[in-house]
């Protein structure tokens, strides 16, 4: 069965060298969690391996396509049908209620709105409300759900429970790890958090410019 995504010999840098060298393949149901210090890399992974960043050097697939060779309406495609991307910002639409939130994603991926899904986020009582009405966790379930509801083959997340209480966190990721095995999708988590980390299939630490496997 085809990887997910497979990106190889990857290097970056601002001002000064970041990474140098990583590889690494997603396969279909599989989970890979990344840690490491602030400022060792973490997110600009993330952001390369989602479509939002080039990398200085190597490459990277998502669905056997080299991502960073196509035209940048080809990667939009991708990106809004394909990848589902949630950040600790949640980047609600704050005039929109948490619904019309959600709805917004479903259309733009042609995709409905899966009623379990927000009743599994405990976010159902919540939808007529506009975000800024809502805790910061309950925004965060939101921007989960929203991204969840595109149905994408990857989903990249940056510090996703980073807003949340441990046990609503973990009952979160609970429902993301069932999307995965019911969809055969992929997860790249970027955490501070080892005891999440530990739960994907795999964990890497990026330290010293190098992605090093702990387990």
């Amino acid at each position: 069965m085809q990887n997910l995504l497979e990106a190889k010999n990857l290097a970056h840098a601002y001002d000064y060298p970041l990474f140098e060298d990583i590889s690494l393949s997603i396969a279909p149901k599989q989970s890979i969690a990344v840690v490491g210090v602030s400022g060792s890399g973490k997110s600009t992974l993330l952001h390369i391996l989602s479509t939002l960043l080039a990398p200085k050097k190597g490459s990277v697939h998502i669905l056997g396509k080299d991502i960073y060779a196509l035209k940048e309406k080809e990667r939009l495609a991708i990106r809004r049908h394909d990848v589902g991307i949630v950040f600790q910002s949640h980047y609600l639409f704050k005039g929109f209620s948490a619904h019309e939130n959600i709805e917004v994603a479903a259309l733009l991926a042609a995709q409905s709105i899966d009623e379990q899904l927000l009743e599994a986020f405990k976010i159902a009582h919540v939808m007529q409300k506009r975000v800024t009405d809502l805790s910061g966790g309950e925004q965060q379930r939101v921007s989960i759900a929203r991204v969840m509801t595109k149905k994408p083959k990857l989903i990249f997340a940056d510090e996703p429970t980073g807003n949340l209480d441990r046990t609503t966190a973990y009952e979160v990721m609970d429902v993301v790890f069932s999307y995965l095995q019911s969809e055969d999708a992929g997860l790249f988590l970027v955490t501070h958090d080892m005891e999440l980390a530990k739960r994907c299939d795999m964990v890497y630490e990026l330290k010293q410019k190098r992605l090093v496997r702990i387990s």
